[in-house]
């Protein structure tokens, strides 16, 4: 079991975004769904879950069967019900969107299932015969959690390696809690684990206190799920002043336990991607009055998701578009940004300067990438910090495989699944009947 979570957390401030449907509206909506034999829905999926017989499930009340359905492709599917940005992925696909009409509710039908399957303590999987083999996993994040669930079905022993003392990746402490808050990522984190046969080792750094060479010399497969690294800087005057942190940081640290935000007025968030939106929403859903977004770009310019910035301005939050931070001033802590506009190559716009009151300020401007860590291990290709991998998730190195934001760059949790599912997969044909690589 994991370790409890401190009940004082400031994440417990916010409810569902999206409700959850009862069954009367589960099998309505599920009712609608027009079983589509070549369904685009399936191939906007990472994991490709079918979603048509799932949803075919909920029609006809066998929910037991539609969570197995979803497991079977996803075992990470509670969580990617809530925090899978499906009006790009699945919902996005639906062949409604074509007629005009709106598209199947399939995140929250996804959610109707799984949630069903916890509540009442579903296990639709067991570990299989031993097969004297051992896995190491670096992370315990999504993709490894994935990847070892596979692996035992198939009988390999897994030893998860973190290096924190809490476990579920950013599903415990980065998803922004109006989609799903820490305790439920780690409920699902035990339901993953309670397949048996996965050791977790929380407070280790692997290439410290665990060398990769004992990795690989004391087990059979190493998969690599490490995700991303810090907060990048912003490299202007006064980003050490107390008030600005590292927006990734400061979401661990609400989502974790508990921030102050009695003394914060106006916020300024500097970026433009999907993290940032998430900061924005959580420091106005916390009650801070001004929040404001600082983004280089415009607004369709934006890497984040249309759909997610049009609540945060419904819920409140402002947008100064095409201008940077110059520098930040405070006398003991942060007071304000000063900023000026910029054209769209991004150069300085004379005359355009101009300052913003701020109280707290977070950076959402990246991460680290932290494939470097493997650049002792001769056969493996990194790229800017990038694993890279083939669609197998093999490093190119015997026993190494990888997946995750350390070889996607930063992407969902659904991409995550998909690859840790696969690169378990490969490592079985490895360990058993001869490799899949490309």
């Amino acid at each position: 079991m994991t370790a409890p979570l401190p009940a004082n957390r400031s994440e417990t401030a916010f409810e569902d975004f999206k409700l959850p449907l009862m069954r009367d509206g589960a099998v309505a909506e599920a009712n609608r769904c027009l079983f589509c034999s070549d369904a685009p829905c399936i191939n906007a999926c990472p994991t490709h879950i079918d979603i048509p017989q799932f949803i075919r499930k909920i029609a006809t009340d066998n929910v037991h069967g539609s969570a197995k359905t979803i497991f079977e492709s996803n075992i990470l599917g509670m969580s990617c019900a809530r925090v899978c940005p499906v009006e790009t992925l699945c919902v996005g696909a639906c062949v409604y969107n074509d007629l005009e009409q709106p598209p199947i509710a399939i995140g929250k039908l996804q959610r109707y299932a799984t949630d069903r399957a916890y509540a009442e303590g579903w296990r639709f999987f067991e570990a299989g015969p031993s097969t004297g083999k051992r896995v190491a996993l670096i992370g315990a994040g999504p993709a490894s959690l994935a990847a070892a669930h596979e692996l035992r079905r198939h009988g390999h022993a897994c030893t998860i390696f973190e290096k924190r003392a809490t476990v579920g990746g950013l599903n415990t402490s980065g998803v922004a809690p109006y989609k799903m808050k820490a305790d439920r990522g780690m409920s699902e984190v035990d339901w993953v684990l309670a397949i048996g046969g996965i050791e977790v080792k929380t407070g280790v750094d692997v290439g410290g206190a665990v060398s990769l060479a004992s990795l690989e010399r004391d087990f059979d497969a190493v998969f690599v799920g490490v995700g991303l690294g810090t907060d990048s800087a912003l490299g202007v005057p006064g980003e050490n002043l107390p008030g600005v942190h590292g927006a990734v940081a400061w979401i661990e640290a609400m989502k974790l336990g508990a921030v102050d935000m009695r003394s914060v007025k106006h916020a300024v968030v500097i970026g433009g991607g999907n993290t940032a939106i998430d900061a924005v929403r959580e420091v106005r859903g916390l009650g801070v009055p001004s929040v404001t977004m600082l983004y280089r770009g415009t607004r369709e310019g934006m890497s984040g998701y249309a759909h997610e910035w049009s609540a945060a301005i419904d819920e409140g939050v402002l947008a100064e578009w095409q201008a940077v931070a110059t520098a930040i001033e405070g006398s003991g802590r942060v007071q304000r940004v000063h900023c000026v506009r910029v054209d769209a190559a991004k150069k300085p716009i004379a005359g355009s300067d101009f300052a913003m009151d701020a109280d707290l300020v977070l950076l959402a401007i990246g991460q680290s990438k932290l494939g470097a860590m493997l650049g002792s291990l001769s056969g493996i290709n990194i790229d800017k910090g990038i694993i890279k991998v083939d669609a197998h998730g093999f490093t190119g190195r015997a026993k190494w495989y990888a997946g995750g934001d350390c070889t996607n760059g930063g992407k969902e949790v659904v991409n995550a699944a998909a690859e840790g599912k696969a690169a378990a997969i490969a490592i079985h044909a490895a360990l058993t009947k001869g490799a899949l690589h490309a």
